[in-house]
C-alpha cells in the first residue's frame, strides 16, 4: 500500500467518514500492524475509552450430537458415538446450579442439532434454568439451531422466539455466521441454515427487542474480502435494526476436524483482523475478544486493535477445547480477569448480558505509581 493511500484511510479514519468495501481490502493488505493498530485502537478509545468490559459467565452445551458434519467442528458427535451425550432436563439444571459461584450473571447455551430431541425440550430447559437461577441471564441458541426448530417443530421463528422469551431467553448467541459468502460457506457449513436465514433470525429477535451477538469464523479457507464481505453484511444490517451488540471473531482451530491440514491464523493475521473488523463495523458498539480461542497474550494485542471485551471467566468451554488446549487454561477467574486487563493497560468494568456495568474497578497501576511505591510490594 502506498504512503498516499494510507494518508487517505487514515483522513477518513479522523473524519469518521464510513469505510468502503475497497477501503476494507486495502487494509488487510497492509503490513503496517502499527498503523492498523494505531487507527483501530482511536476508533476503541472513541467509543469505549481506555475500559475493557468482562462478565462473569459459564458455557452450558446440552447436546453435542449434530446432525450437522461441519468440516471446522470438532465438537459434533453422532448418536451412539463415544463420548456423544444429551443431558436430560434436571441434568443440565444441577449442572448449572453447580456453576453459580463467583457472581455468575450469564449462561451461554449452545448445542448440537439433535435429530431426535422434541421442540419442547428447548423451552422446557431455559424454564427450569430460569426458575433455578433467576438472576442469571439465559444467551442460548444460535440461528442454526432456531433455523433447526422450524423444522422440527412447525412453528416459525416468529412464534419459536416468542416461546423461548416467555421461557427465560435474554439474548441469542452469534454462532451459526462463520463465513457468509455462498462460495465460502457451502465448502465448510453442512447445514441449510445460510445468511438469508441467520439475518432474518436475528432481524425478528431485534424487533423483539432482544439484543445480540455476532460472530466471524475466519482463519480457514477464506480470503480477507470473505471477511470484508461478511462484516459489510453485518453492518448493513445493523443499520437497519440496531440491536447487534457487539461483534465477536474466533479464530478456526485445526485439529480433529476436516480442515486440519490447513493453518491457524497467526497473531498478525489476528491482530490484522480485528483492526478492520473494528475499523469497518463503525455502528457495532463494542468488539470482543474470545481468550479461549486466541491464547492469553494474544487477546491481551487484540485491546490494542480495536476490541473492548475479554469474554469472561468461562469454565469447561467444550467446542475448542474438544480441539486442541494450545496452552490456555479451562477457567479464568474474576481476579484473573482483572490482572489480565490491567495489564494490558486498561480499566476493567464487569457488565452483564446486557453491557450494563454492574462494577467498576481500579485502573492499571502507572510506572510512577509503582516507582513511588514501597520496593517490598513489587518484589
Amino acid at each position: 500500500m502506498t504512503q498516499l493511500r494510507k494518508d487517505e484511510l487514515t483522513d477518513k479514519v479522523n473524519n469518521g467518514e464510513r469505510l468502503t468495501r475497497q477501503d476494507g481490502e486495502d487494509l488487510y493488505d497492509s503490513d503496517d500492524l502499527a498503523w492498523l493498530g494505531g487507527l483501530a485502537h482511536q476508533v476503541r478509545q472513541q467509543k469505549n475509552g481506555d475500559v475493557t468490559f468482562f462478565n462473569v459467565n459459564r458455557h452450558l452445551n446440552l447436546t453435542n450430537v449434530c446432525t450437522a458434519s461441519c468440516a471446522y467442528c470438532s465438537f459434533e458427535r453422532k448418536p451412539g458415538q463415544k463420548d456423544a451425550y444429551t443431558m436430560r432436563v434436571e441434568e443440565a439444571v444441577e449442572k448449572a446450579v453447580a456453576m453459580q459461584g463467583d457472581g455468575l450473571t450469564e449462561l451461554h447455551i449452545v448445542n448440537g442439532l439433535h435429530p431426535t430431541l422434541p421442540w419442547k425440550y428447548y423451552p422446557r430447559v431455559l424454564r427450569e434454568l430460569k426458575a433455578a437461577l433467576p438472576d442469571v441471564a439465559l444467551k442460548a441458541f444460535t440461528a442454526t439451531e432456531v433455523h433447526y426448530f422450524e423444522s422440527i417443530s412447525g412453528l416459525s421463528a416468529d412464534e419459536i422466539l416468542d416461546e423461548l422469551i416467555d421461557a427465560g431467553l435474554e439474548s441469542l448467541t452469534g454462532g451459526g455466521a462463520e463465513i457468509f459468502d455462498w462460495e465460502v460457506r457451502k465448502q465448510v457449513v453442512d447445514h441449510n441454515t445460510h445468511w438469508e436465514d441467520w439475518s432474518r433470525i436475528h432481524r425478528l429477535a431485534h424487533q423483539k427487542g432482544l439484543k445480540t451477538p455476532a460472530t466471524m469464523l475466519y482463519g480457514h479457507i477464506e480470503e480477507p474480502r470473505h471477511r470484508v464481505d461478511h462484516v459489510l453484511r453485518l453492518r448493513e444490517l445493523q443499520d437497519e435494526t440496531g440491536g447487534f451488540q457487539v461483534f465477536i471473531p474466533l479464530r478456526f482451530h485445526n485439529d480433529n476436524n476436516r480442515l486440519s491440514h490447513l493453518s491457524m491464523a497467526q497473531p498478525a493475521d489476528v491482530l490484522k483482523t480485528f483492526a478492520v473488523s473494528r475499523l469497518m463495523l463503525d455502528n457495532f458498539p463494542h468488539v470482543k475478544v474470545f481468550w479461549v480461542m486466541h491464547g492469553l497474550s494474544t487477546s491481551q494485542l487484540a485491546l490494542n486493535y480495536g476490541a473492548d471485551d475479554m469474554d469472561g471467566s468461562v469454565v469447561e468451554y467444550k467446542i475448542t477445547h474438544d480441539a486442541d488446549n494450545f496452552g490456555t487454561p479451562d477457567k479464568l477467574t474474576r481476579d484473573d480477569l482483572l490482572d489480565l486487563i490491567r495489564d494490558a493497560g486498561f480499566t476493567p468494568k464487569e457488565r452483564n448480558t446486557r453491557y450494563e456495568v454492574i462494577r467498576e474497578y481500579d485502573g492499571p497501576v502507572s510506572l510512577a505509581e509503582r516507582r513511588a511505591a514501597p520496593q517490598a510490594i513489587w518484589a
